[in-house]
Parts: C-alpha cells; structure tokens; sequence
C-alpha cells in the first residue's frame, strides 16, 4: 500500500464532485452568430464549487503598495547605452484557429521554423552569431525542448548555437525574450533570440492532461486552486469585482472591430511571416499546398449585440461565452535581440529597445487580475508612471480580466490593444508574449509612438509586463 505522503489522487479514484475532467473544447457560437464558430480555450470543471470562493488580493495589494513610481524618468529610457539591449527584428507567423484554421495540418516545429529563418534573413544576419535561442512552449512535445531545437536547426542555425524552451504559461514568449535580454544584459551573449510556438491544435486536449496528482500537495488550498478551470476564473473576477457582462461583450466586440479593420488595412503584413504548408481537405483526404499569411480568427460584423445572443460558457448565470474569451490558436512568433554596440557594429537595424520586465504572483482562483499588479511593478522599477506610456498590449485571455485589469489601473481603453487582442486574433499560448512584441513594434512605427507595455495574465495565478522604447 502507498504511503499517505506518497499517495496520488487519480481520476479514477476520486469522488465526482472532485474528478478531474478531459479539456475541452466549446464551440460557443450559435448558428445564428456564424462569425463566431471559433473555439475558446477552457478546462472542463474540477473540485467543488470554486466559483463560489475566490482569495482576497489584499497580500498582493500590499506587495505593491509603494509600487508608485517616485518619479517619472522616461526621458531617461530614451536614452541610448551601448550596452542597451536592443530589438533587430520581430515577427510572427498568421495566427490561425485550431483544428480548423490554416495550420491545422502543420507541426509546431514547422512553424516556429520559418520564423526563426526569417529572423536572421530578413537583416542578413550571419546565423553562426546566434549564440542562444529560448523558446516559449507550453504544450511540448518530444521531451520539450526537442522539436525547439529541431526547429532551430531545420532554420539554418548551426547546432553551435544553444536553445532551450521555457514555460510560464501564457508569458511564455515574453519569458523567453526576457531570458535572452538579460544573458545580453549580463554580458553572457551578444545576440540571441527570444520566440514562442504553439499548436493547440496538437498539443491540447485531452493528452495534455496528467494522470495524477499528489494527495498530500492537493491537502494545500491555493495548491489545489492551480486546478480551477480557466473559465471558471474568468467567472470569478467577474463576480468579485463587478465586471458585467455588457461590459465584457462590449470589450471583446471592440477587440474583433480594431482586428477586423487592421487586417482589411494590411497593417498586420509587416510582422507576418507568409508560410507554405500542406493542407488535407478533411472531406476528399486531397493534400494540397496553401500559404498561410493572414490570421484566420478575425471575424468582421462582431457587435456588442451578436455577442450578447451567445449563452455562458462555464455557468448558467455566468458572463464568460465563446464570443468573449480568447480563441484557442496555432502559430509562432519571434524576436532577435542584441546589444546595441554589437547590433551597430554589425550594420543591423534597430527597431527598439527591451527596458524590462517584471512577473508576480496573485490568487490563483483569480489568475485573470495578474496585469493589474504586474503593470505597476514594472512601471516602478522602469521609474514611469502610466502617462508615460503610450499604448498597452494586454493579452485578452478572457474579457472579464481585461477590463479588469485596465479598469484597475485607470488605462484609457483607446490606448488598449488598438489592432485587437487575443479575442480576435487568438491566443497561441507559448506564442503570444512574443507576438505581442511583434504587434507592439508595428503600431509604434506606425503611430510614431515611443513607449510601449506588453502584459498577460499567467495560469496558476501570476501575472507578467514589460517595458519597451521604439527606435524606428
């Protein structure tokens, strides 16, 4: 018999109420709504009632009482160090729905490797002076890092140059660029590139699921809290902090407006990296070759109305639906950095700078309000103030949060993903720190605006920003 400290609460044993369920996928769009047939992303339900009980913030509150800047510096971050830590390129593949979209045929690695390529082709980099690579990937297969590297290699990088991934849950992209900036920062590399990949088209779902978990680890309240499922969440800061649903549809149908009218603008092109893949036709099994350019969960029509028609996703009287959480996503994303003397001795383009960044903790049961807490830190140890930043790239997990968060920090919602969010563009999950990058750089070029924070809500129960200077 296994010991009590040993013992492993599996599915099999546990009573119902506590039974740990496959993940789902929720096709949450009437028939009626025909533009929203995207899948959102959500866990089916586990443990008792946890959207009955959400954790006091009051301990991450006063994490960050003095957060405060004691003085805006932002002259300060503009300006320039040959020791800076500076961005040479930033793209990303089409962000496409799962299972359906147009990388529903296509492997991680495949992906993630036509953004790596394009990296260092598109500054007629010598590839042999990557000295690391970190890539952000929640759902890996192959061991982890295994398919990374594959892609890296496949990329045309010399197997000299080292990779690992990183996981951080959502952060992951961003993660990975912030490894790569401080190895830069603390003289360990000269170049190396942060990215992120996800296929949840293949890596999600049931499979991803574990067999077991410890009983003894599970006795721990916030521990078993990690297990809430996402959407549940979701339902909880909406319930704790007022959020009401008319206010998250009216956030999520501004997401797909300000996607739909970007991509009919052609203002994504420049950070899309067009790919050829093989596609099968799921009805005569005909192989075909397509490219892949343009992201596939924006849909254009979406209103506050449309979005209203759809039923709550996770409970009766919830406000969290198909229309206003974040699509389940396939796609990459990429971001080579340098030290600024090595990127000017080299002849390469600067697009930006990396300030830096900042991740902290919150309830797990209320994983959604993590940028409510990570923004101020990050502002605190760049020494800004919110005025000093000119727009916001705040992942839309779900909308709930969002509007949270941005509510939270007394954000205008116009400086607030103004080509849309995850909403409408889908969230890849490894990738999406890394796109946000990518986004961040062609808004600012295009709005000729300087200072720019990225920022997401991480499962379990964090949160992560970061600072960024555009030099174009």
């Amino acid at each position: 018999m296994v010991s009590s400290s040993r013992r492993l609460r599996t599915t099999k044993k546990w009573p119902s109420q506590r039974k740990i369920l496959s993940i789902s996928i929720i096709e949450g769009a009437p028939k009626s709504v025909p533009e929203l047939k995207a899948p959102v992303l959500w866990l089916a339900s586990v443990g008792r009632n946890f959207a009955q009980r959400v954790d006091d913030v009051s301990h991450v509150t006063n994490a960050l009482s003095d957060s405060k800047s004691s003085g805006s510096s932002s002259a300060a971050i503009l300006q320039k160090s040959p020791d800076d830590v500076v961005i040479v390129a930033a793209y990303r593949s089409a962000i496409t729905k799962a299972k359906k979209g147009g990388f529903k045929d296509t492997l991680p690695e495949e992906i993630l490797s036509a953004v790596l390529r394009a990296l260092y082709t598109k500054v007629s980099l010598d590839p042999s002076l990557i000295e690391d690579i970190a890539v952000g990937n929640v759902l890996p297969a192959g061991g982890g890092a295994s398919a990374a590297r594959m892609a890296a290699l496949h990329a045309g990088i010399p197997h000299t140059t080292a990779l690992n991934t990183v996981n951080r849950q959502c952060s992951s992209g961003l993660t990975s660029i912030a490894q790569i900036a401080n190895e830069i920062r603390t003289g360990q590399i000269d170049i190396g590139i942060g990215a992120g990949v996800e296929s949840m088209t293949h890596g999600y779902g049931a499979a991803a699921q574990p067999k077991a978990f410890s009983e003894k680890v599970l006795e721990n309240q916030e521990a078993e809290d990690c297990l809430i499922p996402m959407g549940i969440t979701s339902e909880n800061v909406a319930a704790k902090y007022g959020i009401k649903r008319t206010e998250q549809d009216a956030f999520a149908a501004t997401s797909f407006q300000r996607a739909a009218a970007a991509q009919k603008a052609g203002k994504f092109h420049s950070e899309i990296i067009p790919i050829t893949v093989k596609q099968v036709d799921p009805k005569t099994e005909e192989e075909k070759e397509v490219l892949v350019d343009s992201d596939d969960g924006i849909r254009d029509g979406v209103t506050a109305a449309s979005l209203a028609k759809l039923k709550p996703a996770f409970s009766a009287t919830g406000s969290t639906h198909a229309g206003n959480a974040s699509q389940v996503s396939d796609g990459a994303a990429g971001v080579l950095l340098a030290r600024r003397s090595v990127a000017e001795r080299l002849n390469l383009p600067i697009l930006g700078k990396y300030v830096t960044s900042s991740v902290i903790g919150v309830p797990p049961s209320l994983m959604g309000i993590g940028p409510a807490f990570a923004i101020p830190l990050v502002l605190k140890k760049s020494h800004l103030e919110l005025g000093d930043i000119d727009f916001f790239e705040i992942n839309e997990a779900f909308a709930s949060q969002a509007v949270f968060s941005v509510k939270k920090l007394g954000i205008d919602f116009e400086k607030v993903n103004v080509w849309g969010g995850a909403i409408a563009l889908g969230h890849p999950l490894g990738c999406t720190g890394a796109r946000q990058v990518a986004t961040g750089l062609a808004i600012a070029r295009e709005r000729k605006e300087k200072v720019f924070v990225t920022s997401m809500c991480i499962g379990s129960g964090m949160g992560m920003a970061a600072v960024f200077v555009n030099e174009q």
